[in-house]
């Protein structure tokens, strides 16, 4: 069937599944962090107010989003905080990890022990054998501990202290420490998670734990479940947006889309994709308007790389910072509007960057969010770990 006699999937109906499917639209809100995360899949948890700011976002009842967060990551543990796609840190639903391992991790994995291997080589360092000699032992340690720091295991497990020097006479040079380096390739391989933070939930100090036990599945089955599962909160998606949000190679998606039988859709941009038989309209009628300040790296702003369906090209300079990272977004009824930040004295400021998109109705709303978002964080501070230049400015005052 050529691309004119595929079914058509538009904007509108692209922005009103975001609305529901992202649990976005106020009647679409979660009661609980799972449902968020589940929802969208994983959370981006390279920045930790990430994940309670996406959450805080999509519950209906806001002012628990810490504490509901925090059962949910250190209590219940029914949401993990591990490396996932594109060896980035993300927070998914526990029953996933094994899916992700054998997905994502494993190839990774690979190449993170042998560089780590190689590089204690290239200067004389302990060898393989000594390596897994100390993975081993800090394993035991850290499961007598239940959770730990690095340094609390270093205490423990004294080889952990080792250093060694990497990029010997480059501009780069450095010294790395066995625990650093070493804890990184056991989360990659999916052995250690990362546990609760030292400080408050914004804080990027962390204690380990180990990964949840899980089933070894197979590569090629794993990737058609996560690929399945990430269509049906995000698609329709090209090929394209599915090799960038994955990190695999073109062929291992265009498996696992033969695998789960994907159906082909008319995108304005190209072919899309959807889960068999998904291209009716998401509702029974048309979506009230919405709107939604959601945090730096959120997954619905970064979910596809082709983004101009709900972000105009033109605003890119001012959301994203130089490695394209996205900042904090305004949205307003399933398009990027404009940006927000939090100033010192606690205050949640926004700007328009698309006046013509944002009337009466959507100012009104977006206060509105403000205000909600405000009132849960509280005395807290956030500022994002990759700044945008419209935050800074509006951080700035």
């Amino acid at each position: 069937m050529g691309a004119a006699g595929l079914p058509y999937v538009g904007v509108a109906e692209r922005r009103a599944r975001v609305a529901v499917r992202h649990r976005l639209a106020a009647g679409a809100r979660a009661g609980r962090p799972e449902e968020a995360a589940d929802a969208l899949v994983a959370l981006h948890g390279t920045d930790p107010a990430t994940v309670y700011l996406a959450v805080g976002a999509r519950l209906a009842e806001a002012a628990g989003t810490v504490a509901e967060t925090e059962r949910a990551l250190y209590g219940e543990r029914t949401l993990v905080r591990m490396h996932g796609m594109r060896h980035t840190v993300f927070v998914f639903p526990t029953e996933l990890t094994a899916v992700v391992h054998a997905s994502t991790g494993l190839a990774v994995a690979a190449r993170e022990r042998a560089s780590l291997v190689k590089d204690m080589a290239k200067v004389g360092a302990p060898d393989a054998a000594w390596l897994k000699e100390v993975e081993e032992s800090t394993l035991a340690v850290l499961g007598l501990r239940g959770e730990a720091t690095a340094a609390e295991l270093a205490g423990d497990e004294p080889r952990l202290r080792e250093q060694f020097a990497y990029a010997v006479g480059k501009s780069y040079e450095g010294v790395h420490t066995v625990s650093t380096r070493l804890l990184r390739v056991l989360g990659v391989e999916g052995k250690v998670v990362r546990g609760r933070p030292l400080g408050s939930w914004t804080s990027s100090q962390f204690r380990w734990a180990l990964a949840p036990e899980h089933p070894e599945l197979d590569v090629a089955e794993a990737q058609a479940a996560l690929l399945r599962r990430w269509l049906t909160a995000c698609g329709p998606a090209t090929e394209a947006d599915l090799k960038w949000w994955t990190g695999w190679r073109v062929t291992d998606v265009r498996r696992a889309l033969t695998a789960i039988g994907a159906q082909e859709v008319r995108l304005d941009e190209g072919t899309g994709y959807v889960v068999e038989g998904d291209v009716e309209p998401v509702g029974p009628g048309p979506v009230e308007p919405w709107a939604a300040l959601l945090p730096a790296l959120d997954p619905t702003a970064m979910g596809w790389q082709h983004r101009d369906w709900f972000l105009s090209p033109e605003l890119r300079p001012a959301l994203f910072d130089r490695s394209g990272n996205v900042g904090p977004t305004v949205w307003w009824d399933g398009r990027v509007v404009g940006g927000w930040a939090q100033r010192a004295d606690g205050e949640i400021v926004w700007r328009a960057l698309e006046d013509r998109a944002v009337g009466r109705e959507a100012v009104t709303a977006i206060e509105r969010e403000a205000e909600r978002l405000r009132r849960w964080v509280g005395p807290t501070r956030i500022t994002p770990r990759f700044r945008t230049p419209l935050e800074r400015e509006l951080a700035a005052g």
